[in-house]
């Protein structure tokens, strides 16, 4: 366990410095988006909640910089407002973020991985490396809508599998019980506990993510122009912004371009879309006849084994995650095309539902029957509640510690930067069940 807890504090710095290096501490010190911090915020806020639960929680320390720890708390400054406050340099926060970790290490060797809650199978650390991961996610964020030279680099997705455009469409799900969430997940989060029961009615699902092209089509006839496929809520905020398309998309020479990490490109249609918000999943859904899936129906078409009547950890099954089950951990830019990962499908033939998008849900962000906070109530509980949708699944910028079968995201339904896309579901009739 410690040398698996060693290695994923490494792998999450080593991205760190990848999207903190190959920029300048200009661009390290600028807000890039009212919707981002500055990349150094997130780069010392790293190393500040690492201190405060692995130093300080776990190991009993003394507090390094106690005088920071108000700067670096997400819940009393707004994202918008954190380019006001007296931030740690680049270099002072790259120094802060050393020794912390170097601190860390001398922990991890002295410490037995049990005996309390926060220790029992290195959860503190898990934790603490999901932070990481999570946060860098954000900072790719915040590079894809920063403007100017592409400053990240990574080779494109392989074409997709030669069976791909032979997949059915959608692939019924059968009705009945499954287990969703988990208590067995050692390093699962507060909101993924606890295991329970949910019945589910037979329903269709589509076999891959809803692609660029297919989401040009919506576009085309007038998605954007139609108030009747729109929520009132997500209509205003087409009139509002006078949204046409995709966050990044633009429409030239009589083709739809975009915008991807500095490089403008044409839009490849066999792509899952990425960069659409809640109200634009929903309305694509409603124009197609379709809805999106609840939360239970995504995590049954992922996680249940109708063979066994078991709910796996991931897709493919128990094993951790490996480049030929799916598409994770920055290695890619992009989504890969619709269809590809084929030992990454679910045991009902669905593919891509772990990697290349976050994928929006029907379902308000809610806890589980039995749920309790643990082990600080921000980082779930605050959340709870209709403001809030549940994405599932992970994107291509999800590191694979941050990411399983019951790994629970949630947004606003107006976000459009993060990397989020949907597939589309819809109730099965009698008949076709069957």
């Amino acid at each position: 366990m410690k040398e698996r807890v060693a290695r994923v504090l490494d792998t999450a710095r080593t991205r760190t410095s990848t999207l903190t290096t190959c920029v300048d501490d200009q661009d390290l010190i600028t807000q890039h988006s009212p919707l981002m911090s500055p990349l150094v915020w997130d780069l010392a806020h790293i190393a500040n909640q690492e201190e405060l639960w692995l130093l300080r929680a776990v190991g009993g320390r003394d507090a390094m910089r106690p005088e920071i720890d108000p700067i670096y708390d997400a819940f009393e400054h707004p994202r918008a407002a954190r380019p006001s406050l007296p931030l740690l340099s680049p270099a002072e926060a790259r120094g802060y973020a050393a020794e912390v970790r170097g601190r860390v290490f001398d922990l991890l060797d002295a410490t037995a991985l049990h005996g309390t809650e926060l220790l029992t199978a290195g959860f503190a650390f898990g934790m603490i490396a999901q932070h990481e991961q999570q946060h860098d996610e954000t900072m790719l964020i915040t590079h894809q809508l920063r403007q100017g030279h592409a400053a990240l680099t990574a080779p494109p997705p392989g074409p997709a599998p030669a069976d791909a455009l032979r997949l059915p469409a959608e692939v019924l799900v059968p009705g009945g019980p499954f287990t969703m969430g988990t208590d067995t997940e050692p390093w699962a989060l507060d909101n993924e506990r606890s295991a329970h029961r949910v019945d589910v009615a037979p329903f269709f699902l589509d076999t891959t993510p809803v692609t660029c092209g297919d989401y040009a089509r919506f576009i085309e006839d007038g998605g954007y122009r139609e108030s009747r496929w729109w929520q009132p809520k997500g209509w205003a905020m087409v009139r509002e912004h006078v949204l046409s398309a995709p966050l990044f998309w633009t429409h030239e020479g009589g083709q739809w371009l975009r915008r991807c990490f500095g490089a403008v490109e044409p839009v490849r249609a066999d792509e899952p879309v990425v960069h659409v918000s809640w109200y634009e999943a929903d309305a694509y859904a409603r124009w197609a006849g379709r809805r999106l899936p609840t939360e239970a129906e995504w995590e049954k078409a992922a996680r249940h084994d109708p063979a066994t009547d078991r709910s796996r950890r991931y897709p493919w099954g128990d094993a951790d995650p490996t480049p030929a089950h799916a598409n994770l951990g920055q290695r890619h830019l992009r989504p890969a095309p619709a269809g590809s990962y084929p030992e990454g499908a679910s045991p009902y033939g669905i593919r891509q539902l772990v990697g290349d998008v976050w994928e929006w849900t029907a379902s308000d962000f809610v806890p589980y029957p039995g749920f309790r906070a643990f082990p600080y109530r921000e980082y779930s509980e605050v959340f709870f509640g209709p403001e809030y949708k549940v994405l599932r699944g992970g994107s291509f910028a999800v590191d694979p510690v941050a990411c399983r079968g019951t790994f629970r995201n949630w947004d606003y339904p107006v976000r459009r930067q993060i990397f989020a896309g949907f597939r589309t579901a819809r109730d099965a009739d009698p008949a076709e069940v069957l």
